[in-house]
Parts: C-alpha cells; structure tokens; sequence
C-alpha cells in the first residue's frame, strides 16, 4: 500500500499506511468509531490552541515576558479547590521508570520494581506505523499476560506475579503532533487521540477489574486551556463507554516554560481527574531556548551539561510546582535520571549511580512524592533514596512548601545561570543531534550516547542550543565567535567520526540536522519535518504551518 488509492476506508476513517501485524486487533470498527468521535468532538479546538502557540510564541520574541495570567488570580486565590484524591495504583509513585512501549522494554520496565511505568508513546518512540500498532498491542499483552516470550538466542522474558508488576501510566503523542496515516475526511487525527483513544477504549475496563484504572502522563502542554481539552475529551471518552466520570486520571509534564506560569490552572482545569504534576526538565530547558531564541544575551545559556537543576532558573521551577501541587492535594514528581549504568565500566557505573543518588536526594528532600528513572538498574538507588525520606508514608503530600514564594521572574532568570560555551559542547550538541536523528529514524527514539539516555527532547535542546548561539553571536570560553560557517566546519568534522554501518541512516539524520539547526526559520520541533519526509506512507514535506507550530 504506496498510495492514497490503495487506503482503507472503516467507519469513516481512512487508513493510509501498509497494514502491520495483528493491526486488526487493534482497529476494530468500533475502537475507529470511538477515536473519529473524539477527533470531530476536538479538531477545530486543537488547531485553534496550535495557532494561540504561535501567537504566544511571537509576543514573547517581541519583547512581552510571561507573568501570572491576571484572569486567573481567582483560581490561585481560592484556598478551598482540591483535584480529586489518588486513584488506586497511584497513591505512592516514589519510584517511576520511564521508556518506550516495545515488547522488551514493556517486560523490563514491568519487572524493573519501580511502582510506576510510564509506558511512553512519546519523546522516546518513534511514530513509525509499526510502532505505533505495537506498543497497543503490548500494553494490552502486557495486561492480558501473554507478553512473554524467548529470543533467538534462548534469552527468557517473562512477566513476574501481578501483584510485583508497577502500575502503568500511557503518555500519548503530544498536540502537535499527526497520525498521517489516520484520516478522518483527509484530515489528519491528532496523534495523542489515537494513542489515548485506542488504549482507553480497549482497556479501561479491564483495567477497572484489575483493580486500577486508565492512566496517562500528557506532554507538551503549553496552557491551561490545553489542559481544559483534554479534560473534555475525558469526559467525552468517560460518556460514549460509559465508564464512571473521573475514573481518568491524568499527570500533567510542566515542560514548556509557559505552562509553568499555570500550574495550579492546568490542576484546576483537570481536577476531577487530576493526580499530579511532573518536572519534565529537558524540554522544559529547550521551550525555553525555544521560546527566548531571539531575545539576546540574556536568554543564552552555557553548554547543555552546565545547566543543572540547581541553576537558578530551575530550583524557582521545581520548588514552585512542589508548593503548587501540594497546594492542591496533587503529586509532584521529579524528573529523570539520564544515566545509564553499565555492567562492563565500573567507573562509568559508579558515576551513574552516584550522579542519580545526589539528583533524587535534592528532589526528595525539596519535597517530590517520587521521581523518574530511565534505566531499570537506576530503580534500587531513586527507591532507596525516597524510602530514607517517605519512612512508612505513601507520599508527602502534607509537606506543603508554604516557605516558597511563587515568583514569576525567578522562572525565567536564565542570567543568573553559571557557565560557558564551549567548542565541546557545539560538538557534543552536533553528535548527539545527529545520533539520536538516526536511532530515530530507525524507529529507535530511545539511544545511549556516552552513558547518557537521550530522546527526542535532549536532541531539541542539542540544535536549538547550535542556533540560538549562531543567532546570538555567542562567544566560546576561548573568544571565539559562534557562526554559522564555524559550526558547519565542525559538523563536518563530527561526521566523518561518526562510525558507519550497513543500513544506517546517517545521511538522511545530516540532512534534518542540517534543516532544523542551520535554517534561517526555526521549525518548532525536529520531529515534525523528520516525520513528514521519512515516517509515512506517503513521502511529503511538512506544512509551514506544522513547522511553525510553537
């Protein structure tokens, strides 16, 4: 199937891409009918919402600084609003390992003893067909227990008892982002309905028996009337299946710097099917790059491993949402642990896990409820870490935070952050951009790069870091001027370091690299043009207004 007239018409979805394995189980009519409901109930709001990001995107690139919403004080004022108290399976999370939804990592991150899996359809998945159909099937393997099986080589996995297993929460597709080969009257379904929409519809109920419920991480959130939609796709989701109102529940990622001046709105917004509010550092860090890349000096920041989470800028973030979600009875949970363990490095393994022990300590100490882990070997050292502090509670929901103060300048304080550019960290930003691109476009959006775990939003923060700089004219500790032709020089370089393998994408990750870090234009995010040319069915060049998507 190479062609729109060779597509699939089912209650009035059109199917555009080869068809994938056992994709029947997952595209029934009725699950297409269901997920084409909630896309006619949504389309118009949620292209609505992406036009106001590129409203907002240009108003803070002329000048206008974020502050508290003044038509919102009366939800921040109010003392008496609560969002609605823990769902089963979520009342202690201290330990949450995040990663994609392949069959192997499914089993390990089930099996890793952290007591929440945030099964990522997201920054570390490649929105391939295949995968997109896979990771549905998985998840509902995984719930049904016939996930396991035996590779080639003789290597077991298998689940351990129901009762050791995490509880699994779904982050979709973020808003901006398209199932191209899922079209309801040639447009497009936004690809967080069809990730939410299929799993919802085809496990909520069981889910229900087992004793928890359907829960989900939403990325990308820009505002609190983003939040509000999909607050009313719950509810609509909730009706057409008739499952109880408020058995949803949501934890939001604070990871776009303007959503950080709405936090207790975004709560407010999903209270009914609120749980909490996440840290979501690294694309926090590139919305900000993002969103003040034209504003000069004051907004540039040092290379990407200099900006740590005790920057100024950051500690104002994070203790921020601490107060605001235990405000509201929410959880506040940390964000992830990077490093990767290694059994053949010592050195490296030593690092890793001293690294994480300090990174969660600072998180438990500051008052999270628990915190993210990539690795499953990163599980032990976070859960010993929050057992210290926790003791027998679930959860430090009482530790309240009233000693913050909230304070909408401190969150944009990037001047006060420590730290050079270096001519290393232009070529690390150039390795891993282009590394990552090509694990991508092999349909792996999860890759260690120099022990670290990289996704889609290290990467962002990798070429938006390149062109801010050459924007900014910015000058290296050794006072040299970063340019355009300067960085194409040592992206030369860089490449022909790279070492090479049959059936490798490297060309084709050069190519994007090239487009999202040297153009003139900024394409909102590396993903959108990556996808459009190379992920479907139907080889095209992505919109200007996809592009421009802020």
């Amino acid at each position: 199937m190479n062609s729109f007239t060779d597509s699939i018409n089912i209650n009035a979805i059109t199917l555009t891409a080869q068809p994938t394995c056992r994709q029947n189980e997952v595209l029934t009519p009725d699950a297409l009918e269901f997920v084409a409901q909630l896309h006619r109930a949504t389309v118009e709001r949620r292209q609505e919402l992406l036009h106001a990001r590129r409203t907002r995107r240009a108003e803070i690139a002329g000048g206008q600084d974020p502050r508290f919403l003044r038509e919102t004080e009366f939800v921040r004022n109010d003392p008496h609003w609560r969002v609605a108290p823990p769902a089963p399976g979520l009342e202690d999370r201290r330990v949450e390992i995040t990663g994609p939804v392949d069959k192997k990592m499914t089993i390990n991150a089930l099996n890793s003893g952290a007591r929440v899996w945030l099964a990522d359809m997201e920054d570390s998945s490649t929105p391939t067909w295949r995968n997109v159909i896979k990771g549905q099937l998985n998840l509902t393997d995984a719930l049904e227990r016939r996930i396991d099986f035996t590779t080639e080589e003789g290597k077991e996995y298998k689940l351990r008892p129901a009762a050791e297993l995490p509880t699994i929460v779904v982050r979709p597709r973020g808003w901006h982002l398209p199932e191209k080969h899922m079209l309801v009257n040639g447009t497009p379904i936004a690809g967080g309905i069809v990730d939410f929409g299929l799993y919802f519809f085809h496990n909520a109920r069981r889910l229900l028996a087992q004793g928890k419920g359907p829960y989900f991480y939403l990325p990308k959130i820009e505002n609190h009337l983003e939040a509000r939609l999909w607050n009313d796709i719950f509810i609509l989701a909730q009706d057409l299946l008739g499952i109880p109102q408020g058995t949803i529940r949501a934890t939001v990622l604070i990871e776009t710097i303007t959503a950080a001046f709405e936090m207790e709105e975004i709560l407010y917004e999903l209270r009914d099917h609120a749980s909490g509010l996440n840290a979501g550092r690294w694309d926090y860090i590139f919305s900000l790059i993002k969103n003040f890349r034209t504003r000069g000096p004051r907004f540039v920041l040092p290379d990407r491993d200099q900006v740590t989470m005790t920057a100024p800028f950051m500690r104002a973030y994070t203790e921020q949402l601490v107060r605001a979600c235990h405000k509201r009875g929410a959880m506040a949970i940390g964000g992830p642990a990077a490093y990767v363990p290694s059994r053949r490095d010592p050195a490296i393994n030593a690092e890793a896990l001293l690294k994480t022990r300090a990174d969660k300590l600072r998180e438990a100490n500051d008052g999270f409820d628990g915190s993210w882990v990539a690795h499953p070997g990163l599980v032990p050292v976070c859960r010993e870490v929050f057992d210290g502090v926790l003791g027998g509670r679930p959860n430090q929901l009482d530790r309240l935070r009233e000693d913050v103060t909230p304070d909408d300048r401190a969150l944009i304080n990037v001047a006060a952050t420590e730290g050079t550019i270096t001519e290393q960290g232009i070529r690390n930003n150039i390795e891993v951009g282009i590394r990552y691109l090509e694990s991508w476009l092999r349909g792996n959006g999860a890759v260690t790069i120099h022990s670290l775990m990289e996704d889609a939003a290290t990467a962002e923060i990798s070429r938006s870091q390149l062109w801010q700089w050459i924007y900014s004219r910015a000058i290296t500790d050794q006072g040299e001027m970063v340019s355009r032709h300067w960085v194409e020089e040592l992206l030369d370089e860089e490449f022909a370091r790279l070492e090479r393998f049959d059936g490798d994408r490297f060309e084709d990750a050069r190519d994007i690299f090239e487009e999202v870090t040297l153009s003139q234009d900024f394409p909102s995010f590396l993903t959108l043009p990556a996808y459009a040319r190379y992920l479907t069915e139907n080889r095209e060049r992505a919109t200007v207004e996809e592009l421009s998507m802020a």
